[in-house]
């Protein structure tokens, strides 16, 4: 996250949400506070015997429609400012997938490279025991974020259990399947924005077939990889793909099978056969037709919103459009799926967990899936409706129908 001030760009997404929508100024002005934010020292006992003193945040920004859900981040640069920022977005982001849940996020100032991995689990029960009291399966119900791993959720219900004296799964999402994880989790993020892109083109009158239409995908981590593995069977020629490293491009599409293969025995995307090398800058000026980034923030911006060539981006990344670049993209009718629909995916999958450890019931890869595309389907035709009714983009949009939502539950 960007240390633009990531708090006070999500305020003027507030804001202009607010003005086109003539949201009354009581909600906007409780919505410009979170409900609550937790900061905490977290003492570690290092494995050399010092102790190392971490500190912690949870920020629960709104619980008017259910419990504060939200992701953990274990990165150097985590800050109270961006947690507030990322919760506030969280809020957005569950109401216009419309789950029952409100907006929470969290982490520690940590480079977790730099711990051994029983430090590591030091560092997670101690955050845990210094922020139970505030979290719970009816209250707060935290997940994985940068840096953090099912194991590392594990360990945390496995001290949240002990400190409440009773086996508590729901109280954490993104779990390992053994503990009590859903399946289809790893890949419901690459695989819901798939469905939105389909829903997109749908719209336009292709009646859901991708042939020809081609994609290129900056980021290939879980959720490029997926989206790209899903993109591609769906029928979407998907011509190039990048890392942090490099990228490839093969205006004849490219087999992302065996592309993953390549990376995995390589460790690296350049020179694979039949594709021509491309740096992560030049892929977002490609000549395609859909442009989705899914690696960093603020990838798209006022220097190079004016060569993009894609006439659809779909963002599955958090944040990778600057607000002056969103300008520039809707002057050149460029649409933009914002994130916190296209990539809400996951939390929906959070959702199904959840539901699933509350009820004790283990459900198919097929069935959670099936529940999915319900989710994002209707979440994409509700904010296209908005947008068409208030003659806006889609992100604003989704500002607008989320805002609306967390309104009517606070009334």
């Amino acid at each position: 996250m960007s240390k633009f001030n990531a708090f006070e760009n999500a305020m003027q997404q507030l804001r202009t949400a607010a003005k086109t929508a003539k949201i009354r100024p009581d909600v906007s002005e409780r919505l410009k506070h979170p409900d609550r934010v937790l900061s905490v020292s977290i003492p570690v006992k290092m494995d050399d015997g010092r102790i190392k003193v971490f500190v912690g945040y949870r920020s629960q920004y709104n619980n008017a429609r259910g419990p504060y859900k939200g992701g953990l981040r274990f990165h150097q640069d985590v800050d109270l400012d961006e947690v507030k920022a990322l919760s506030f977005w969280m809020a957005i982001k569950n109401a216009v997938v419309n789950v029952p849940y409100g907006g929470g996020k969290g982490g520690i100032t940590v480079d977790p490279k730099q711990l051994s991995k029983r430090e590591l689990e030091r560092l997670s029960r101690g955050f845990i025991q210094k922020i139970y009291r505030n979290i719970g399966p009816h209250l707060d119900v935290p997940a994985p974020d940068v840096n953090t791993t099912p194991e590392i959720m594990a360990w945390m219900v496995d001290e949240y259990s002990k400190l409440v004296g009773k086996s508590t799964p729901a109280v954490i999402t993104g779990k390992p399947l053994n503990k009590g994880g859903s399946q289809g989790r790893t890949e419901a993020t690459g695989y819901g924005g798939v469905e939105v892109l389909k829903e997109v083109i749908k719209g336009q009158g292709l009646r859901g077939r991708g042939q020809g239409v081609r994609v290129a995908i900056q980021g290939f981590g879980n959720v490029g990889l997926y989206f790209a593995l899903f993109a591609q069977a769906a029928g979407f020629k998907v011509v190039a793909v990048s890392d942090s490293k490099s990228g490839i491009y093969n205006p004849q599409g490219l087999d992302i099978k065996k592309i993953s293969k390549w990376k995995e025995k390589n460790r690296q995307l350049r020179g694979f056969p039949g594709a021509k090398n491309v740096s992560n800058e030049k892929l977002l000026e490609l000549p395609v037709d859909v442009l989705v980034p899914a690696a960093l923030e603020n990838q798209i911006h006022k220097a190079n919103a004016s060569k993009i060539k894609a006439k659809l981006i779909i963002e599955m990344a958090n944040g990778p459009t600057t607000p002056e670049a969103d300008l520039i993209l809707a002057k050149r009718k460029i649409s933009v799926v914002p994130d916190v629909l296209s990539n809400s995916g996951g939390v929906a999958t959070s959702y199904l967990e959840w539901y699933q450890n509350l009820h004790q019931q283990k459900w198919s890869k097929a069935k959670v899936l099936k529940r999915l595309e319900k989710f994002m389907a209707h979440a994409f035709r509700d904010v296209a409706k908005t947008a068409k009714k208030h003659r806006t983009t889609l992100r604003n949009a989704a500002f607008i129908l989320a805002v609306q939502r967390i309104a009517k539950a606070m009334k």
